[in-house]
């Protein structure tokens, strides 16, 4: 219980930085939320906030998504669009019993909840308007999909998360600086071969701010710009269906083809949502030092150390590139020896080799240095 508050409280004064009198969205999606969300609710009257709670999981959004019309997502999508406006904060958690229950929507009623409600609620109206954090709360699918008992997955997922945030944040202000100087990005690694620009995108340094549990740097490629192939070796769910070893391939900044271990037309669904879906919208490295294999949910293990991601659909306000849609999938590539290693190239410059930094001005983000970065 002492970790649940503790949690909260980081979030709130932390994460959101919530002030007497300002609305404050709070979202738990799956029962394992509820013991957080109540510390949140607490926690947020406690410092003179007005809390507007929601609960959901996948079985009541499926409940309206499977015999529903297009209308009637849009007027779901317009009344949650109406109390995000009014917001100053969110905080989405999120504890999925099976990630796969969302495959219980059709793909047209699943792609009009992403366009109406994920695109212009969530990627739209709270990303650009209000001070927000997400995050996951642990469950028995969770620590099995790690292959972690529930307790070694509750002491991971504590210690990923409450980590000094604010001297990880000192160590990547190198990063930063020289992402903001970046041209030409050149990744190498199994199965990959990608060039892109990143030149006058920006770059931001992601440490407790958004997501929970965090450790990343990222910026977007310049839209048009990325040419070449990339395998990503880490499995993520999407749309309720597993994918792993996504490879794409890039002519111009656009997806061209596709392909993953499974079925191509599930692939190629997502790829389909919009016309900003065959566009990617994030390239960012992790560096999250107690993160270091994947958990099989990306707002973990796009944070792996030695990892990159990389993200189709939607560009981030903090770096954006111009693109929209209704999606924002974030693909992992982990760079370290026993995933095949790999090299990242800034302007012709080697930064990274097999997951470890190797300019001086980086050697802080290795994971030799996790010492200083503990609770």
């Amino acid at each position: 219980m002492e970790k649940i508050k503790k949690l909260a409280e980081n979030i709130l004064v932390n994460s959101v930085n919530l002030q007497a009198g300002e609305k404050i969205y709070l979202e738990g999606i799956g029962p394992n939320t509820q013991p957080l969300l109540r510390a949140l609710i607490e926690k947020a009257v406690e410092l003179g906030g007005i809390p507007f709670y929601f609960y959901n999981d996948s079985s009541l959004t499926n409940a309206m998504l499977k015999h529903t019309n297009e209308d009637q997502v849009k007027g779901f999508s317009d009344f949650h669009a109406q109390i995000m406006q009014q917001m100053d904060v969110f905080v989405g958690i999120r504890s999925h019993n099976n990630p796969c229950n969302d495959s219980d929507s059709s793909e047209i009623a699943r792609k009009w909840y992403n366009q109406h409600f994920v695109g212009n609620v969530q990627l739209g109206i709270r990303v650009h308007n209000t001070r927000w954090c997400v995050m996951r709360y642990p469950n028995d699918v969770m620590a099995y999909s790690a292959g972690l008992s529930n307790k070694q997955f509750e002491d991971f997922y504590y210690k990923s998360c409450l980590i000094d945030y604010g001297h990880m944040e000192k160590c990547m202000y190198p990063l930063v600086e020289l992402m903001k100087k970046t041209d030409k990005v050149h990744i190498i690694a199994p199965y990959t071969d990608l060039t892109f620009s990143i030149a006058g995108i920006g770059a931001k340094a992601c440490c407790g701010h958004r997501n929970i549990p965090d450790g990343e740097v990222f910026t977007a490629p310049v839209k048009d710009s990325i040419n070449g192939y990339i395998r990503f070796n880490t499995p993520d769910y999407q749309n309720g269906k597993r994918f792993s070893n996504v490879e794409l391939t890039f002519k111009d900044g656009q997806i061209v083809s596709a392909k993953h271990d499974g079925s191509t037309q599930d692939l190629l669904d997502v790829i389909n949502t919009d016309d900003g879906s065959r566009y990617m919208g994030e390239f960012a490295l992790g560096i999250n030092p107690y993160i270091t294999r994947p958990m099989g949910d990306a707002l973990f293990d796009e944070k792996i150390t030695g990892s990159l991601h990389m993200a189709i659909g939607n560009s981030l306000p903090d770096a954006p590139n111009g693109n929209r849609s209704g999606i924002h999938w974030d693909l992992v590539q982990i760079q370290t020896p026993e995933y095949g290693g790999g090299e990242i190239w800034f302007d012709d410059v080697l930064i990274r080799k097999d997951g470890l930094f190797v300019l001086p001005e980086l050697k802080l983000l290795n994971p030799e240095n996790l010492a200083l970065w503990g609770m």
